[in-house]
């Protein structure tokens, strides 16, 4: 092979490791995820110590313990991508994934979602839980494309009554019966 033909393979004036270097580029974007993570951290580990004495005596761990780790862990996670964005590192794309990155969002589906989640909050005082979780759980699912409406409404009112009465009675902590107060 000649020296010509090895000066036609390469762009005129570029060395070969010069791409290399285009594809490290730090992504800036990731930033705001280490704000976000830097935010709700540090929410969580003030939460956690300015957080009262719970109200369940048995409890060995206390209701600090939970919101602390996750705070410190959030804290963390954000030093550590705000240590690895400098340096370029990007996570690889997933080979399974079977999407087109060029195909545009679901508005729809997203508005449909963000709307039965504000009904949720602002109707579940006084509808009461059970009700309410019942519509989002089989909202949602249909909302996402599930086509067998019955059982979508029956697995909603399965894990409504299930996580009513868990928290009730397994946690003690009574979440609002709303309408079917003294019923439930």
């Amino acid at each position: 092979m000649s020296t010509t033909e090895k000066q036609s393979d390469e762009p005129s004036g570029r060395s070969p490791h010069e791409g290399l270097r285009e594809e490290r580029k730090p992504d800036y974007a990731q930033y705001l995820v280490v704000a976000v993570l830097a935010i709700v951290g540090g929410f969580l580990v003030y939460s956690a110590l300015t957080l009262s004495e719970g109200f369940a005596k048995v409890d060995p761990v206390g209701p600090k313990f939970f919101p602390m780790v996750l705070g410190v862990a959030a804290l963390l996670l954000a030093v550590i991508l705000a240590i690895a964005i400098p340096r370029g590192s990007k996570g690889e794309a997933d080979a399974g994934e079977d999407i087109d990155p060029e195909a545009p969002g679901d508005w729809r589906t997203v508005g449909l979602l963000v709307a039965l989640f504000v009904a949720m909050i602002l109707l579940v005082n006084p509808l009461g839980w059970v009700i309410m979780s019942t519509l989002f759980f089989g909202g949602a699912a249909t909302i996402l494309g599930s086509k067998h409406y019955v059982r979508n409404f029956l697995i909603g009112l399965i894990l409504a009554l299930a996580s009513f009465y868990a928290f009730y009675s397994g946690l003690g902590i009574p979440l609002p019966a709303g309408i079917l107060d003294g019923i439930l």
